[in-house]
């Protein structure tokens, strides 16, 4: 994508989206195209990207709850996968916010867009002592 200023995402033979790599990266024509385009995962029965949701206290205002089910740590990032009530939804965060967080299996969390809550990430819960 680095090296096209247009791209044409076809599907079955059928255009589904025609624009520069930010366009569709960020306004998807539909699922297809986002989920083409790299990883999501579903909140609420909408495709969202983990890298944009965040993790808050459960109760906190526009969120879904849920407990986080596993940790994943892949290096410089981390993968929290949630069940909630409507199934599991994969979480992205860096290293560095999910141990500010204290993540940990078992804890009840809130998940929410990140772009629309406003604020910034507040720690779940004291699961472990930080040093």
């Amino acid at each position: 994508m680095e090296v096209a200023d247009t791209i044409v995402v076809i599907a079955n033979g059928k255009i589904e989206q025609t624009g520069s790599p930010d366009e569709l990266y960020d306004k998807p024509a539909n699922d297809f195209v986002m989920s083409f385009l790299g990883p999501v995962t579903r909140l609420q029965g909408r495709l969202v990207r983990p890298h944009d949701l965040e993790i808050v206290t459960v109760g906190t205002s526009n969120t879904v709850s849920g407990e986080v089910a596993r940790v994943v740590r892949l290096g410089f990032e981390v993968r929290v996968d949630v069940a909630t009530a409507d199934g599991e939804v994969w979480v992205q965060l860096t290293r560095g916010d999910a141990d500010r967080l204290h993540i940990a299996a078992g804890v009840p969390v809130g998940i929410r867009v990140a772009h629309e809550s406003g604020g910034a990430p507040t720690p779940v819960a004291s699961v472990r002592p930080v040093s």
